[in-house]
């Protein structure tokens, strides 16, 4: 054992701890079991922590007397402890000045930042890494208001700074923050407390340590607050030490929620309580509390932590040089220097291993960051609803990754619903509520006093919104309405400065018709609007009804004019075609071919076409069309007796850029911000005109802006349909309607109210109760045409028909075309015998006059052909001609090519033309032998030649 002892380094560390507490002994008692634990399991490391002892007394200059002589006359290579943050400020310097590495495993404030010193190493959780798990509480429960107490000194104050940052990231305002000196009496708490029970905040968080919070807690629950609609957060401070109070402090903290660090249950971890829990009570038998509580856990992961650093350097890096400083010296410039201090500090801060209380780790010169606990008080002590980590929020297990709520909670007062934080303030005070004071438009705010009782009494249509929202609310809360006048009874100012009034804290709220507006945001807050938003501008009206000699001509647009005269006119050439072959009616001379194109075309206007159809493709062409002209008429119809006999209502102005350019007097309502929208819209002041009542708008508008009126007037939505209501003959309200949010109650700036007056708004306005209100201020015109209703109709364009005439042009022509090649088909044969040299265009020629030959195949003329033949047959013998002068059939033609073929002169052939075909009916040349003359006449290289057409007998 000796030999084991001579082969070891000694390395000596200083401890300073509050000794006469019991939590100074259990941190000793944790320490001296981590090295002995440690060095049991690694017997053959080489260095050896030996502990050197002080008593800090709690007290900071104990603290720092201890440390001092603990570097002079021990010289020690590193210090643990203190036990506060308040001890740990001087012993910092200390250590940067020895080089010393000062190891604290309870020193937790913010301000004891590692930037101050890099010798301090802090073993434990920042207070400021607790502030992400309480915001995340809040925000779950949506709190906007809070209030902090903490105890007034360096522990208490060092968290205030993180934490009213993190909740003004949720939107969360500190109403209020209390600090209460550690030993305060039990009267200074009360008076506190009834202090705090004068504010509407419900939501506290209490930072402090277990002494001072078990009698906080113990003052609260006697004066009423731990009953219904409080909330308590407590931080680590207090919940922590949650199972070392006595019964009668828990009982009075039913319902609380805390949070701390969360401390995975391990094998080894029941061992060390066990093992800890028998030698403390063997140490301390008197002791009454024995339990191992987060400190203790740290300060033996603390240890543990120093001694893995220490045998992590070599024997080469320690080298001990006796100094020859006087024990009795206390002066701060003969402190010795460490030689292996800073080797033990860069060995610690990349030290990691598995520790009691979860994975050890030095970042940024503190521990890492770990999950949190959420603990509510229940009967005899806490128990877990959820935790909070860095990567997930709050969550139900702390190894899981999904965001569900926490588990049942139960609340001080053990409420069934989920605390509002907050609460009318039980001094007994009425809500002020300041009211504007208008002359006109008093269906929206009416101010009236009584001369004899002078009492002072507000009507109107947002009195009255207001005072149905509060009746619907779930808590009774008292105000009372303070009109905004100077003693005489005039207004006092603008909407502005009475808005204003509730950011100095004159009034509570204001109700009445307040713009909600961006500038106005910035001091206040708004509810949810209850009116609709947006600016209009009213001008005067005239009526639009035509008295013209050419008003007939309106209800279509001229291109709708051109299209269907250009339909007329094609359906009727498309009919003309398809029926001049095979139709008598489309016949004759061709003057008067083309007077029935047109007459017939037109006439289908009233249905009176005199003309009969025929043809089968004609027939369908005629049914669209006649589809689309009844179509077309009725419509025309309609629009022309609208055009006639509705009144149209035309606005004298419909652009503000013309107003602006024309130099127009606009006018705006007294005391409103569109004054200032109407300067941004670059109105020059000279022009702009104050109104007051409805009234007094009509007078301006009937004066007109050259005789000291007004051309056009601004205003918002609500005041455009109650004017319009009563003058909606003669003015109308004109597009563009620019954008606001309408109507809104105004209260003070993270103002719990504002939430459910804006949750009652929707209530009211979503139920049946909001039409009730607004037919009892405004009543109802129907007569009168919507804001946004249109005044007038216009013309009907081709927009409307393009559908009807794309039908009608596609069936007409698919039937032209059926018809031509129908025509070219029955006629290819002849088409085939034409000379190849044959010019085109007298191809053409020929072709238009076949086709403007009757079809004497078609069944029409057939049966007038068998007419006149059994007339013939009738007549006497006599004046029959002879057979051999009698003509052959039209089938026993043959055309040639040859100059010698033709039987005929040229000068016959065209006798025969004009004189007709004594076999063909009317007198006329059969189709094959005029087809054939006028190819004949077509060949100017035979004009001169006799040209003989052969006849076969």
């Amino acid at each position: 054992m000796g030999m084991a002892q001579n082969t070891t380094i000694p390395v000596k560390v200083g401890v300073v701890l509050d000794l006469d507490t019991w939590v100074g002994k259990m941190e000793l008692s944790c320490i001296s079991m981590a090295l002995s634990d440690f060095y049991a399991s690694h017997g053959h490391y080489k260095t050896r922590v030996i502990t050197k002892i002080r008593d800090s007394q709690r007290d900071v200059v104990g603290a720092a007397a201890a440390a001092l002589d603990l570097l002079q006359n021990e010289e020690v290579e590193a210090i643990i402890g203190p036990g506060s943050s308040m001890q740990a400020n001087f012993m910092i310097g200390l250590g940067s000045k020895a080089r010393v590495p000062i190891v604290s495993f309870s020193a937790t404030s913010p301000s004891l930042s590692s930037l101050q010193s890099q010798y301090f190493v802090r073993a434990t959780l920042n207070d400021s890494a607790q502030v992400p798990a309480i915001k995340a509480i809040v925000q779950a429960f949506g709190w906007r208001e809070v209030v902090l107490i903490c105890v007034d000194n360096e522990y208490g104050n060092g968290v205030i700074p993180s934490l009213t940052s993190a909740l003004q990231e949720v939107d969360t305002h500190v109403t209020y923050r209390s600090a209460i000196h550690p030993s305060a009496t039990d009267d200074q708490i009360v008076e506190e407390l009834y202090k705090l029970m004068t504010m509407s905040t419900r939501v506290f968080i209490v930072h402090m340590f277990t002494p001072l919070g078990s009698q906080l807690f113990t003052k609260a629950n006697e004066v009423g607050m731990m009953e219904e609609g409080y909330v308590w957060i407590l931080t680590d401070g207090i919940t922590d030490f949650l199972s070392t109070l006595d019964p009668s402090a828990i009982d009075s903290m039913q319902g609380v929620l805390g949070v701390k660090p969360h401390v995975p249950r391990t094998k080894e971890l029941d061992s060390v309580k066990i093992r800890w829990k028998k030698k403390f009570q063997e140490e301390y038998p008197i002791n009454e509390i024995s339990e191992l509580n987060i400190f203790g856990l740290r300060a033996y992961d603390a240890a543990s932590a120093l001694a893995m650093a220490v045998e992590k350097l070599s024997t080469g890096n320690f080298s001990f040089q006796k100094t020859n400083i006087s024990r009795d010296s206390i002066s701060l410039e003969s402190i010795r220097v460490s030689p292996i201090g800073p080797n033990i500090l860069h060995s610690l801060l990349i030290t990691r291993f598995r520790g009691l209380t979860g994975d050890f780790q030095i970042v940024d010169g503190q521990l890492h960051t770990s999950a949190f606990q959420i603990v509510n008080v229940i009967g005899e002590g806490e128990r877990g609803v959820g935790f909070w980590t860095p990567e997930n929020g709050i969550v139900r297990r702390p190894n899981s990754t999904s965001k569900v709520n926490l588990r049942a909670i139960t609340w001080p007062g053990e409420p069934t619903s989920v605390p509002k934080g907050w609460a009318l303030p039980t001094n007994g005070k009425k809500l002020k509520i300041g009211v504007p004071v208008k002359e006109g438009f008093s269906e929206f705010v009416k101010v009236m006093r009584d001369p004899i009782t002078n009492t002072t009494k507000v009507t109107g249509y947002c009195i009255a919104i207001f005072d149905a929202v509060m009746a619907t609310s779930p808590y009774a809360a008292p105000y009372e309405y303070i009109p905004f006048e100077t003693p005489d009874g005039n207004a006092a100012g603008n909407y502005d400065e009475l808005i204003s009034q509730v950011y100095f804290q004159k009034y509570d709220a204001v109700v009445g018709d307040t713009t909600i507006l961006a500038n106005r945001s910035l001091y206040v807050d708004f509810t949810l609007p209850y009116t609709e938003s947006g600016v209009s501008m009213i001008v005067p009206i005239i009526d639009n009804r035509s008295k013209s000699a050419w008003v007939f001509l309106k209800p279509l647009t001229w291109d709708l004019w051109v299209t269907s005269a250009c339909f007329f006119v094609f359906i009727g050439f498309v009919i003309w075609t398809l029926e001049h072959r095979i139709n008598e009616d489309f016949r004759g001379p061709r003057s008067h071919q083309v007077g029935t194109i047109f007459s017939f075309s037109f006439s289908t206007l009233v249905f009176a076409q005199r003309e009969r159809i025929v043809s089968n493709l004609a027939r369908f062409v005629v049914i669209i069309w006649f589809f689309v002209v009844l179509i077309l008429t009725q419509s025309y119809t309609a629009s022309l007796t609208s055009m006639l006999t509705v009144q149209h209502l035309k606005p004298t102005i419909t652009d503000i850029n013309e107003l602006i350019r024309t130099g127009q007097r606009v006018g705006y309502q007294n005391g409103s911000f569109i004054l200032a929208f109407l300067e941004r819209m670059k109105f020059h002041e000279s022009n702009l005109v104050i109104y007051n009542s409805p009234e007094q708008l009509d007078e301006l508008f009937s004066k007109g802006s050259q005789k000291g009126g007004i051309a056009a007037a601004f205003d918002e939505i609500p005041y455009m349909k109650l004017f319009l209501a009563k003058y909606c003959s003669k003015y109308t309200a004109v597009r563009p309607t620019y954008k606001f949010d309408g109507f809104g109650f105004v209260f003070p700036k993270h103002s719990p109210l504002v939430s459910d007056v804006s949750m009652q708004i929707l209530n009211v306005t979503e139920g049946d109760q909001m039409a009730k209100i607004e037919q009892a201020w405004f009543g109802q015109n129907s007569s009168c045409p919507g804001l946004n209703g249109s005044l007038s109709s216009d013309s009907i364009g081709v927009d409307s028909f393009w559908g009807l005439f794309l039908i009608a042009g596609v069936a007409s022509s698919a039937a032209l075309i059926i018809c031509m090649v129908t025509f070219l088909y029955e006629n290819r044969d002849a088409l085939a015998q034409l000379d190849p040299p044959t010019p085109a265009w007298r191809k053409i020629k020929a072709l238009a006059t076949r086709f403007d030959n009757k079809d004497l195949s078609s069944h029409t003329f057939r049966k007038s052909e068998m007419g006149e033949r059994s007339g013939i047959n009738g007549m006497d013998a006599v004046t029959a001609t002879p057979a051999t002068n009698y003509p052959p059939s039209p089938s026993s033609l043959s055309v040639q090519s040859t100059h010698s073929n033709f039987a005929f002169s040229r000068d016959q052939a065209t006798s025969a033309s004009e004189y007709g075909d004594p076999m063909s009916p009317n007198g006329q040349t059969s189709p094959e032998t005029a087809f054939g003359i006028e190819l004949a006449n077509s060949k100017p290289e035979l004009k001169g030649v006799p040209e003989v057409v052969h006849v076969n007998n």
